[in-house]
């Protein structure tokens, strides 16, 4: 028995160590700091905990149980309600352009952990073919107190006190001017970057072999790369805190400017925060609960993921403001000026940050390093999810023998021909397309909305609080049960609506505002996936014979499996006993089961 139970505990703590890995990735440590940041700091806070627990852990519980009960993957888990398989489709086509964007913050990430490998850190100077004349090392403030002073040049730059105020530093020229090459705007894409596309095709060939025959055993590497993370953040914190202005940055974060709670985009930003980060919508948490044993305790696990999820954003987000506080006392200039709020932000704080350090090559590679382990596995979950989703379309007849070999190349080369566009001088404009339209916002609102309503109005809530209950021993808190039936779709369909009352064209940097075709490519992009529940849905409906009653009873009884038959029928024990081979045996325990 001690054996079996340290068996049960090692399988618990490698799936939970398995989604810490997935789900704790760089919506964390990149997507949350710049959210804040562009949201007024500590405000957004407030609407971040309160969907945590009215949408975030509600969703994220539902998924990984329905997963667990269901023992299937994205699309096949909707058999528990056939007529809105759609859900699955949509959640197909969110983790394709998902993994389609998704996988630039890694290209970046590693074209800043090749650089790191020299003496001196190529942003941390401005003495560069990409720096302009603006480009200043270290900000004079306290020499230029007095008003009088304003035509002192000060430091060794030729910069008089009255140039700081359109001073730049060279982390912000060297993201813009080389990483970028940014372009005015989405109608110049301008030329591609070789540097950047030849750091791309490195990350996907790596994505490729370690997807191609399946992640079946990776050991305990887990355990490294979930847990690496946390020691560089921590050693990044620990150096930022004790930097001047870093105070005034961490209140900025902490403290809520109460103004801001009336703008929509808040609330939006901070309720699609959650569901990227907690991977909803997405159908991954499905599979991986797919994995899980029948009585695992998956509510408990839930609680665990969503803590150490959140508190991760929360925890990063220290390290990134305490920086920002540090940049805005050196550059003279409030926080929310410090750095242009893009998606870019974490490529301005976090470089500061390991430029300070003693060593600095090293520790910027070693962050680099922890940034790519961060994507890498929530990478890999992502394109496992879709090619096993899209295999699962076809039936055993079209078997070949390197099917999946082929599959997994032909997804990775058509998102690298896609990704191609985010290479150019325009590609930032586009990334800040698919950021914003096509796996995040409206989308993931309108898929979550779709789940709570299939399993707590068609399927039944307290059907489904009994199945979970069969599983895990006892009954979950009815909260869960209260926010499946009412309060996480009204949340979510409230800030979906409100999203569209007070729609704004896209913005990048609060200065570029994207053409009207642009919108509409963002439009597409976005009703690629919301179509596929109402289409499908109508699709079947129509396809079906009987009257409307006939055919909503038909496409809305469970397909169940063949594990079910064991779990589902209490007697099944006793019925067993009896003489095997007989029909009147066989016809009883089938009635049983049923």
């Amino acid at each position: 028995r001690p054996k079996r139970e340290r068996e049960t505990w090692t399988r618990q703590m490698d799936f939970i160590m398995s989604c810490v890995g997935f789900a704790v990735g760089l919506g964390n440590v990149w997507r949350f700091p710049y959210l804040c940041y562009k949201n007024g700091g500590g405000v957004f806070l407030i609407p971040y905990l309160l969907i945590v627990f009215v949408g975030g852990i509600p969703i994220f519980f539902l998924e990984i149980s329905l997963g667990q009960f269901m023992k299937a993957g994205s699309i096949n888990v909707w058999n528990i309600a056939p007529l809105f398989k759609g859900l699955g489709y949509a959640s197909m086509v969110i983790v394709f352009f998902c993994n389609t964007y998704y996988i630039m913050v890694l290209a970046w990430g590693f074209y800043y952990l090749i650089k790191s490998f020299t003496a001196t850190l190529p942003w941390s100077s401005c003495n560069n073919e990409w720096n302009t004349p603006s480009c200043i090392e270290i900000f004079h403030h306290q020499d230029c107190k007095n008003a009088s002073f304003a035509n002192i040049t000060v430091g060794s730059s030729n910069m008089t006190c009255a140039d700081l105020a359109d001073a730049r530093s060279p982390i912000i020229e060297f993201w813009e001017n080389k990483v970028l090459s940014i372009s005015s705007g989405l109608d110049e894409p301008g030329k591609m970057n070789w540097e950047l596309i030849l750091c791309l095709m490195a990350v996907w060939v790596l994505v490729y072999f370690c997807v191609w025959k399946g992640v079946k055993s990776t050991g305990k590497i887990v355990y490294f790369t979930a847990t690496f993370p946390y020691v560089v953040l921590i050693i990044l914190l620990v150096r930022g805190v004790t930097l001047p202005g870093a105070y005034d940055g961490i209140m900025y974060y902490i403290k809520p400017d109460w103004s801001k709670l009336e703008e929509a985009q808040v609330w939006i930003d901070a309720g699609t925060q959650i569901f990227f980060s907690y991977a909803i919508g997405l159908g991954a948490l499905t599979a991986l609960g797919s994995y899980n044993r029948f009585n695992n305790d998956c509510y408990k696990d839930a609680f665990i993921l969503a803590l150490i999820n959140s508190g991760t954003s929360f925890f990063a987000g220290f390290v990134v403001f305490s920086i920002l506080g540090f940049m805005a006392a050196e550059q003279g200039v409030d926080i929310s000026q410090v750095a242009e709020s893009g998606p870019g932000l974490a490529f301005i704080a976090y470089p500061k940050a390991v430029s300070l350090m003693p060593v600095a090559p090293l520790w910027a590679a070693l962050f680099f390093f922890m940034l790519l382990l961060l994507g890498l596995d929530s990478q890999f979950v992502g394109v496992e999810g879709f090619v096993t989703g899209i295999l699962d379309l076809f039936p055993g007849k079209y078997y070949h023998r390197y099917k999946r070999e082929i599959a997994v190349a032909i997804c990775c080369l058509l998102c690298f021909i896609i990704d191609l566009s985010m290479v150019t001088q325009g590609g930032m404009y586009v990334f800040q397309l698919f950021d914003y339209y096509s796996a995040s916002g409206m989308t993931l609102l309108w898929q979550a909305f779709w789940e709570c309503i299939v399993v707590a109005w068609v399927y039944g809530a307290d059907r489904f609080m009994d199945d979970v209950a069969r599983m895990i021993g006892y009954r979950p808190f009815p909260w869960m049960k209260w926010c499946w039936s009412f309060i996480t779709p009204c949340v979510c369909m409230g800030i979906f609506l409100f999203h569209l009352v007070n729609y704004k064209p896209l913005t990048y940097n609060n200065v570029y505002v994207y053409p009207w075709w642009g919108e509409v490519i963002g439009w597409c992009l976005a009703l690629s996936s919301m179509l596929c529940i109402p289409v499908s849905l109508l699709y079947k409906l129509f396809r079906a014979k009987g009257t409307f009653k006939e055919r909503w009873a038909h496409l809305t009884t469970p397909v169940w499996g063949a594990h079910h038959l064991e779990y589902m029928a209490p007697d099944i024990k006793s019925l067993s006993s009896m003489s095997p081979g007989t029909d009147d045996n066989k016809v009883i325990i089938f009635e049983s089961v049923m």
